[in-house]
Parts: C-alpha cells; sequence; structure tokens
C-alpha cells in the first residue's frame, strides 16, 4: 500500500507518516521500482499501534522505546502520565475557574478585565497586604465576584485580612450565602470557624436563617459564633448556647452582653433571668461558674434577676453572695 492510500486509511497525514520514516518508528518494509514507500500490512498495524501510544500523551521518542525496548515497563512511564495529566486538569480547572470569575464580574470592557484580573491575583497573593488591598479594592473599584471572594475568605489564615474579605463579602449582599453553608459542612475546623464569622457579619434574612441553623451544628466554635451573632440580632433561640458560654468561661463576657440586649422586653428578661436562676440551681456547682452566672444577671432588667440576686447575697460562696450584693447595691442606687 503506497504512503496515499495509508494516509486516507489511517488518518496520519501523509507528512507525519514521512516523519514516522525519518525517526525510523514506522519504516515501510517496501519501494515500488520507482522508489515509492510501500508498507505491509504489519507496517500499518505498527502505525496504529504509534497512534494509540501518542494519544495516552507519549512522546514519540516514548512511543518508539515501548515498541522496541524489550525491557521496558509501562508501570512507570503510566504513572508519569498521569501525574502529568493531574497537572494539566488543574491548570486547565484554574484557567476555567478564573474565566467564569471574569465572566460573572460582567466587565464593560478590556479595562474591567484586566483590573478583576488583577485583584483576582493579589487575592490569591503570598503578601498579606496585597491581599488586605484586594478585598478592600474590590468594593469600592469592579467588584471581585463574590465566588472569589468566598473562596478567599474560607481559606485566609491572617486576622486583619480575614476581617478585611469578610466585610468585602457583607458588601456584596447573600450571593455566597450557599458557599458559606458548604463551608460551614467542611471536615476542616477552620473553615467552619471562617465561614460562620463570615455570615456572621452578613445582614439579611437569609443569613440570620443560616445562624439558626447553625446552632444545632456538632462544631461547639460555630455554635457560640452562631449564637453572638443572633443574640446581637434579637433571636431568642441563641439564649441557651449563650448561658452555656457563661458556664464554660468561653467568650463569657461578650455572651453575657448579648443576653442583655436580648433582655430588652420584660418578657425577655424575665426568660432569660429565669433560664440563669435555672442553672445556678441545677447546672452547675463550680464556683467560677456561678460567679460568671451571678454576674450575667447583672444587666438583666427586671423583678425575677433581683430576686435572684437578693438570693445570691446570701450564699455560702463568699464570692457569689459579694459579687451579688455589690449588683445590687448598684441597681438600687439606680
Amino acid at each position: 500500500m503506497l504512503i496515499g492510500e495509508v494516509a486516507r486509511r489511517s488518518g496520519v497525514s501523509a507528512r507525519m507518516l514521512r516523519h514516522y520514516d525519518s525517526l525510523g518508528l514506522v519504516r515501510p518494509t517496501g519501494r515500488t521500482v520507482a522508489g515509492y514507500r510501500r508498507y505491509s500490512g504489519e507496517d500499518i498495524r505498527r502505525i496504529f499501534h504509534v497512534e494509540s501510544l501518542r494519544s495516552l500523551g507519549l512522546s514519540l521518542r516514548e512511543v518508539g522505546r515501548a515498541l522496541d525496548d524489550p525491557g521496558f515497563t509501562p508501570a512507570e512511564l503510566v504513572g508519569d502520565l498521569i501525574r502529568q495529566a493531574r497537572e494539566r486538569i488543574a491548570a486547565e480547572t484554574e484557567l476555567l475557574t478564573r474565566l467564569r470569575r471574569i465572566g460573572a464580574a460582567e466587565p464593560a470592557g478590556w479595562e474591567d478585565v484586566l483590573q478583576i484580573v488583577a485583584l483576582l491575583q493579589e487575592l490569591g497573593s503570598k503578601s498579606a497586604g496585597k491581599r488586605q488591598r484586594a478585598a478592600l479594592s474590590s468594593v469600592d473599584e469592579v467588584p471581585v465576584p463574590v465566588e472569589a471572594l468566598v473562596e478567599a475568605v474560607l481559606g485566609e489564615t491572617d486576622p486583619n485580612v480575614a476581617g478585611a474579605l469578610r466585610w468585602a463579602l457583607a458588601q456584596s449582599g447573600d450571593g455566597g450565602l450557599a458557599l458559606l453553608a458548604e463551608g460551614l459542612g467542611s471536615p476542616v475546623p477552620e473553615v467552619r470557624e471562617r465561614a460562620v464569622r463570615s455570615v456572621a457579619e452578613i445582614p439579611d434574612g437569609a443569613a440570620t436563617a443560616l445562624l439558626q441553623d447553625a446552632l444545632s451544628s456538632p462544631d461547639i466554635v460555630v455554635r457560640r459564633y452562631a449564637a453572638l451573632a443572633l443574640g446581637a440580632r434579637g433571636v431568642a433561640d441563641a439564649v441557651p448556647t449563650l448561658i452555656d458560654m457563661v458556664v464554660e468561661g468561653m467568650n463569657d463576657v461578650d455572651a453575657a452582653d448579648a443576653l442583655s440586649a436580648l433582655a430588652g422586653r420584660p418578657a425577655s428578661a424575665d426568660r432569660i433571668a429565669s433560664a440563669l436562676v435555672d442553672r445556678l440551681a441545677h447546672g452547675t456547682g463550680a464556683s467560677a461558674a456561678r460567679l460568671r452566672l451571678t454576674q450575667a444577671l447583672a444587666d438583666i432588667p427586671g423583678t425575677t434577676a433581683s430576686r435572684a440576686l437578693a438570693d445570691l447575697s446570701h450564699d455560702e460562696d463568699r464570692a457569689v453572695a459579694l459579687t451579688a450584693a455589690y449588683i445590687l447595691g448598684i441597681r438600687d442606687a439606680r
């Protein structure tokens, strides 16, 4: 079979077949009287073998070794090909993600595209200062896509940069809540914490609902941040977790402030005071915890809190009794 016919039947161009010949990869076993290449059936099978190996990503040199070297073992080479394929996929995925984010920003012109690219590059910079500037710039200049902000905030370790990213994310609306919800379910504790802190700074109702769901999280850190944020928003569901925080001494001052904010209405004040008293009576015997619960009653208005403090002023624990008496004196002076 002559080279033109081989090219038509195999799909390999005549030029490539000549190249294979020059490399010694596929040499036709025959020649016509006029000197034209003539390929045998075995030659054509070798061509298909070459093309099959090339389709796996082997170089022509590697193809030649695979076909001609009896000692050639494919395992190591296949492992290298797998690694190279993964690297290509990762690079292409990164490019696709960047293009999608640029498209999501709906740039008006190439100047916008260049600004978005610059901001995305700065968000991934090793310099904390550059990452922070990118976060702050994303609000006043061309907006960075929410997806990029969420990815950045969930991976950020620098507290100053993280604060700037949370602020920028809050300014962008609630578009990132679905991605932050995924972050709340991450297997990595630090990611879950970053997610709940980010949700806490988004002020709309959807964020509040997500925080209420977070109160049942198995992650105690997520529950605590959610409770503090909900307390500031006047959501009474946070009360049990806030009282737990007072008992455990974890952000207890912030938790007591949140309870005080929730106690703005008389009915709420009595419920919160009763819950604190119940924990004093049945929830803990530790002196430090009872003292913190007594201090938490200080800013809870109403008769229930006052009666509880009056009883506590005669408590067997001298520190609790003195603290309760001191608080009562201040309340009476008011």
